[in-house]
């Protein structure tokens, strides 16, 4: 019987011992918002401190817009003269290089076109051979003034038949310089005004379309530039040739800096301005439309700042960690400003709490050591 007990006092002895390790494990909850790591928890937290240092960070406003493109990157595509679509294979998303085929298209239009071409073409060279035949009579007093000025008059005529005819030929896309009576067609090409990327296909073989259609649109996304809407209130920090960092929604880490280069003159109905900002670096995922957040600087201020690493959000509010002793830190909240070079502006904190040491790098870890301790109370 004794020996029972000795076993059992052990046992309990040892349990307690075990459940004195596993307490000295986790982190120790002292008073609201504040934590104490031991040993372990402090090496493997990574936390550095220091204390909070004045910096130049610039300041801003916060806008947003959208990509957009100018009138020049965008080319709306149509048949001049109509006709019936006999060849096309483009689909939208593929890439087109100024100049190439993009459809041909049949008009019976366009020989008669020709063929008002070549016989005014004809009469302009008759023309020209009994003016210069009349103008020689007229030196030796062979022929009066009056036939002589008709038949400059007729060549001029012919001329400018011929001239016009010739500007519908390269409308149509046809050379009236290489124009003969052997090659005469009645098919014409319609070909890419702009180097970019097919936005839109209305058209398919056998279709017949009018001048007014618009069979492709094709858009220049390597001049793509930044529209951003700025309120009244804000109009007057705005100036040409700004700093501006734009990121979207779906990567706000990812920062793309850009430059005001325009800034519209006139409000719209909400009493906003466009500004238009030019990029300084961009990628292919950057299409016409994507909705984007801005930050506009507008001049540099010293500024109470902490390294990023020190910041935390937590519930919708932002903490820094001030370190009261060794392994003990405590929460406190703060409004944060820009971030700039690494470093985010802080306030909110008395001219005594500016001057304490605060966790500069590992902020998160304390603020998971704090909750967990928090949800198994």
């Amino acid at each position: 019987m004794k020996k029972i007990f000795l076993i059992i006092l052990s046992a309990v002895a040892f349990s307690s011992c075990s459940k004195e390790k596993v307490a000295e494990k986790k982190a120790v909850h002292t008073t609201e918002n504040e934590v104490v790591l031991n040993d372990t928890q402090y090496k493997n937290a990574g936390i550095e401190t220091g204390t909070l240092e004045g910096k130049e960070l610039a300041s801003g406003i916060t806008v947003n817009g959208s990509i957009d493109i100018p009138p020049q990157s965008v080319a709306s595509v149509s048949a001049p003269f109509g006709g019936y679509i006999k060849y096309t294979k483009w689909m939208p998303g593929e890439h087109i290089g100024k100049g190439q085929v993009l459809a041909t298209i049949e008009n019976p239009e366009l020989v008669q076109i020709q063929q008002d071409y070549l016989l005014a073409k004809s009469n302009l060279e008759y023309s020209q051979k009994d003016y210069s035949r009349q103008r020689d009579l007229n030196q030796s007093q062979a022929s009066s003034d009056k036939v002589m000025q008709q038949a400059l008059n007729q060549r001029n005529n012919h001329m400018i038949n011929m001239r016009a005819l010739g500007e519908k030929l390269r409308i149509a896309g046809i050379s009236p310089e290489s124009l003969t009576a052997n090659n005469i067609k009645r098919v014409t090409t319609v070909v890419s005004p702009i180097d970019g990327y097919i936005s839109s296909v209305n058209a398919n073989i056998g279709q017949f379309v009018s001048p007014a259609d618009k069979i492709f649109e094709i858009v220049n996304t390597s001049d793509i530039h930044l529209v951003l809407k700025v309120f009244e209130k804000d109009l007057d920090k705005i100036s040409m040739n700004q700093k501006v960092i734009a990121y979207t929604n779906q990567e706000p880490d990812k920062k793309f800096e850009a430059r005001i280069v325009l800034i519209s003159k006139d409000f719209s109905a909400d009493r906003s301005v466009l500004i238009h900002c030019h990029f300084l670096n961009t990628e292919p995922h950057l299409l016409p439309g994507t909705f984007m957040n801005a930050e506009v600087e507008t001049n540099n201020r010293n500024s109470i700042a902490i390294p990023d690493g020190g910041v935390v959000a937590f519930e919708g509010k932002q903490y820094i960690f001030e370190e009261v002793k060794p392994k003990t830190y405590r929460m406190v909240p703060v409004k944060i400003g820009n971030s700039e070079h690494g470093y985010t502006e802080v306030s909110g904190l008395t001219p005594e709490q500016t001057s304490k040491k605060w966790v500069t790098k590992g902020a998160y870890n304390l603020l998971m050591a704090l909750k967990n301790v928090e949800d198994e109370e």
